[in-house]
């Protein structure tokens, strides 16, 4: 059938959207004519209804208005659910709707307008999204028209709208830059006239909003500036501020200041622009992003004027699209690498312009406490990376920053030059550079470059190396070691991924403390104190610093963490991968003698390193274990990995210590709700403050960490969840990192696999704290799905080791799908079920316990397991009788649909002869109407092609002739003859029962 709604290549499946739409039209078209039945709907019916009246507004523009008209008599919702069809559309498919189809889509969401219809706004702003920047065809230009004229004419709604007025600015001005250079045809003359109108408007009489849209709006209204009606806005806004009558607007600076959220930055790039960028940015690996390349460009970027789309590009990357700190430290594209890409497909010089300006257009105004550090993390990136192949590109950017620096805003350029001298002094603190050593030493950059960064940033200056000026640590105090940039040597030419810090997403609230000042250590000579020259190398530092650990533990264990807490940070700086040639070889001796040299100074004040914590809970925290776990968790760096690979050679149960204290974190953090999925504060009883103990210490080392000064200790309840969510899940991303490199290099010869070593680390957790076993579990089947989902040791486990009351209480996570035990591998689960044969009577009954509350609520098919359980084996009533009890408990609670109706009808006799009658009884007591519903659909395929048995289940079953007696007799004790429907007509149980007799009578004489 030909598509009434999309256009569809002859090799092309028909869309599932129309497809569904289509079949609720035909099924209901009886119903959509005047008159219109009063009877309310049921819920699916409503879902039905609101389906085919879609279907007719869109395919029957005659019938349009008496379609909304029934809309309107039978909507209960507020139009959420047809506006959430119209939204689906538009977001998934616009580019395929066919033209007639998009005339009514426009006039609908008129429609919906007009009686302030739920999502609506969302409808508007997905459709502003489907205009492509430099694309002039027609189609283009006429939603651009149909949308603004939509717009204008609902001019009192849109006020009462203030995102979708905002949002709607945003996408003109952008859109007013590109059509004002180009003249030609009557539409486009046209269209430019209504942006300008539309776009004046807004500035002047709800300018108050505008602000809202933030320094993006400078950007956007200097490249209209040149359009004369325009001047006038602009010179207010340098000269009259007060000309916009804006409360709290005094001046453009306080534009310069508000950072402009990534919803507007969105406005320009299509859903389809953005799923293939952040898939390019997500999954391709370096040496293989060329061809992802070539074919974005041929799709979105091939075309007279496309290539002005390039800025809005590379805004949404730098702005919106923020990549997860494992993408960071992994062989994907970085987006620095995509960026120089798209500027090397830059044609023209205003285009290549705009683009740097939205590279580098954070800088010029950034602020610690507002920008996100993410924001200008790419542009830094590649100037390094550049160096040397593709120097030119460094010169041209910084060359740009600084025109951009003496020239953007002259009359307030001591604020541009702080907001750069920021983000400069930010990139470095936070380690996103280690230092501008790259830049100010690089040969091929010019000397009035360099002297141009010496002189507007002298407290970033190029530090020396340290054999003409020794490293200084103040006396009294214990600094954080700098070591030697690893920029210095052949690594010039491109910026280590480790020096993104990990755990560090930098999204926007996660370094409100991290962004404190630079710490004194970084600047010996200002803190005051007596320094002593350090001529050593680093190792022989940190060897003298274990010496002075062992005689301060003797006298204050707090002081030794302390010391030991230098030490560690110091191994863990990510700055720091070139400690000294002896440390990086494959042997590692010197490493080896300073981790038994920390084991040794605990040891001797009564502590030992990695014990077991059966006898010390609070182990976890206030410890030496604690303390370098925290670290190697902030760090994996090779220096890190190998001290854990020492302790662990040694017999130190290093991979269960990391993962009990992962799991501790994710629980203390879902207690006070800070996990993305966090518990329901209801559930579990609050915890005070002084319990939260681990997940503070956590906290508080990761800010000591990354800011490289003591944190004062801090409210857990104040913290941003999301930084909570990062740390959480950089626990267990540790922890996996661990076992990998443990599988990878000491068991490698042993054959041990990843599942080995985990099921060993889980073992042991299981064997020190009985009372946090249950939240291990619900830790490692949350955030270790993979390794945990399905294996039949750690069920085992499960089953065995959690009391009666914690299975319960998993029960209920499972039902609400918190998280899955057995996952939706039918084969798995079926040999599951048989390996639980052989376990004890209680085992087994936890085990079907477990089974029935997942297998309720997922997408497994029970009717599969259902026939394939019988096949398993013989069954033996005295050894299964458990696991048929189970199955049958299963069977029962689970929605008599055709498919496991149809199976349990041709399961063959067993020695649970009465399995298959006992849930075709529990079902017509507990969903008659769907049990006979199904029978019915059963029956019609048993008795296709002239009455011969076609089974309904693929296999050839037959359909067991003794259970449909049973059930049968079963059905006349009780006297069940008819059920009634809402709205429908009543089944004639007699007429279902009389063909079901004649079923069982033939499959018996066959």
């Amino acid at each position: 059938m030909a598509s009434e709604l999309f256009r569809i290549a002859p090799h092309e499946a028909d869309n599932p959207m129309e497809v569904l739409l289509r079949e609720a039209f035909v099924l209901l078209q009886n119903q959509l004519k005047p008159p219109f039945p009063l009877t309310i709907p049921s819920p699916p019916e409503y879902l039905q209804l609101n389906r085919a009246i879609l279907f007719g507004v869109l395919v029957e523009p005659h019938l349009a208005k008496t379609h909304f008209i029934h809309l309107n008599a039978i909507v209960t919702d507020g139009y959420n659910f047809f506006v959430t069809l119209l939204l689906k559309m538009v977001t998934e498919s616009y580019q395929k709707i066919l033209q007639p189809v998009r005339v009514q889509l426009i006039w609908v969401t008129s429609k919906l307008i007009d009686v302030s219809a739920i999502g609506v706004d969302n409808l508007l702003i997905s459709l502003m999204r489907q205009i492509v920047g430099g694309d002039y065809s027609d189609s283009n230009l006429w939603l651009c028209m149909e949308l603004l004229k939509a717009l204008l004419v609902k001019w009192d709604w849109l006020l009462e709208e203030p995102v979708v007025l905002t949002s709607a600015l945003f996408t003109y001005l952008r859109l007013l830059s590109d059509h004002y250079r180009l003249s030609g045809s009557t539409q486009l003359d046209f269209l430019k006239h209504m942006e300008i109108d539309f776009c004046i408007r807004v500035l002047k009489e709800q300018f108050s909003l505008c602000l809202k849209i933030g320094r993006d709006l400078v950007r956007l209204l200097q490249d209209v500036v040149h359009i004369p009606e325009f001047r006038a806005i602009w010179k207010d806004l340098l000269l009259n501020p007060g000309e916009f009558r804006a409360p709290g607007f005094s001046d453009i600076s306080h534009l310069y200041q508000s950072r402009t959220s990534s919803r507007y930055l969105l406005l320009r790039i299509t859903p389809e622009m953005e799923t293939q960028l952040r898939f390019l940015l997500t999954y391709v690996k370096w040496g293989r992003h060329k061809r992802y390349q070539a074919w974005f460009a041929r799709k979105f970027l091939c075309g007279p004027e496309r290539e002005t789309i390039i800025c809005d590009l590379v805004r949404f990357i730098c702005c919106a699209h923020h990549p997860s700190n494992e993408i960071l430290q992994s062989d994907i594209i970085p987006r620095w690498a995509i960026i120089g890409w798209l500027l090397t497909c830059c044609r023209k010089n205003h285009v290549e312009a705009n683009v740097k300006l939205a590279l580098v257009y954070d800088w010029l105004f950034f602020d610690e406490k507002i920008d996100n550090i993410m924001n200008i993390e790419p542009a830094i990136l590649l100037m390094v990376n550049s160096i040397p192949q593709y120097t030119d590109i460094t010169c041209n950017l910084l060359e740009f920053l600084f025109l951009l620096m003496d020239n953007y805003d002259v009359e307030r350029k001591d604020v541009i030059e702080q907001g750069v001298a920021s983000a400069f002094g930010n990139l470095v603190k936070k380690r996103v550079v280690h230092s501008l050593d790259a830049l100010t030493s690089c040969n091929a950059l010019s000397p009035l470059l360099k002297e141009r960064l010496a002189n507007i940033f002298p407290h970033l200056k190029s530090r020396v190396s340290k054999e003409s000026h020794p490293i200084c640590l103040p006396r009294g105090s214990l600094p954080t070691l700098n070591f030697p940039s690893p920029l210095s040597t052949e690594r010039q030419t491109s910026v280590s991924r480790e020096q993104s810090t990990p755990l560090c997403d930098r999204d926007n609230g996660f370094n409100d403390k991290v962004d404190a000042s630079v710490s004194a250590s970084d600047n010996p000579a200002a803190s005051g104190s007596e320094v002593i020259p350090a001529n050593g190398n680093q190792i022989d530092i940190i060897e003298n610093l274990i010496q002075i650990s062992r005689e301060t533990i003797k006298h204050s264990n707090k002081i030794g963490l302390q010391t030991l807490e230098e030490i560690m940070f110091s191994f863990a700086s990510p700055g720091s991968h070139t400690l000294d040639s002896a440390v990086v070889g494959d042997s590692d001796p010197r490493l080896e003698v300073l981790a038994c040299q920390i084991t040794e100074s605990f040891k001797l004040n009564g502590y030992s390193m990695f014990s077991s914590l059966e006898t010390n809970y609070d182990d976890e925290v206030f410890s030496a274990t604690a303390l370098i776990m925290r670290t190697f968790i902030f760090s994996q760096n090779e220096r890190m990995q190998k001290l854990f690979l020492f302790w662990s050679k040694k017999g130190c149960p290093v991979g269960a210590h990391l993962l009990s204290y992962a799991s501790r974190l994710a629980y203390e953090a879902e207690l006070v709700g800070c996990l993305r999925d966090a518990m329901d504060e209801n559930s579990y009883p609050k915890l005070s403050y002084s319990e939260m103990s681990l997940l503070k210490c956590h906290i508080n080392g990761f800010l000591s960490f990354m800011s490289g000064q003591k944190e004062d200790s801090l409210d857990v309840s104040q913290v941003d969840g999301k930084l909570v969510s990062k740390l959480v899940e950089g626990a267990f991303a540790a922890y996996r990192h661990f076992f990998v490199l443990l599988s990878d290099t000491v068991c490698k010869e042993a054959d041990t696999s990843v599942a080995k070593l985990f099921f060993s680390d889980l073992m042991t957790c299981s064997g020190w704290e009985m009372k946090r076993l249950k939240l291990l579990f619900h830790s490692i089947f949350s955030h270790l799905s993979d390794l945990s989902v399905g294996d039949e040791n750690i069920i085992w486990l499960l089953v065995d080791r959690l009391s009666d009351t914690d299975l319960v209480s998993v029960q209920f996570d499972i039902g609400l799908k918190k998280f899955s035990i057995f996952g939706e591998d039918t084969k798995n689960i079926l040999h599951l079920v048989k390996i639980s044969f052989n376990w004890g009577f209680v085992e087994q009954q936890k085990f079907w316990g477990l089974m029935r509350s997942e297998l309720a609520v997922s997408k497994v098919q029970v009717d599969r397991v259902v026939r394939d359980f019988f096949c398993l084996v013989v069954l033996d009533p005295n050894v299964h009788s458990v696991a048929v009890e189970g199955l049958l408990m299963l069977t029962c609670c689970c929605a008599p649909t055709p498919e496991l109706v149809g199976a349990v009808m041709s399961l063959a006799d067993n020695p649970f002869r009465d399995f298959s009658a006992t849930i075709l009884a529990s079902w017509s007591a507990s969903n008659a109407p769907m049990l006979f519903n199904s029978f019915a659909k059963c029956l019609e395929q048993i008795n296709k092609k002239n009455g011969h048995s076609i089974s309904f289940i693929s296999g050839g079953v037959r359909v067991n002739h003794c259970t449909i007696l049973k059930f049968l007799n079963f059905l006349d004790k009780q006297e069940l003859n008819s059920i009634n429907y809402p709205n429908k007509a009543p089944v004639n149980i007699l007429e279902i029962k009389a063909k079901l007799t004649e079923v069982a009578a033939a499959q018996n004489s066959r």
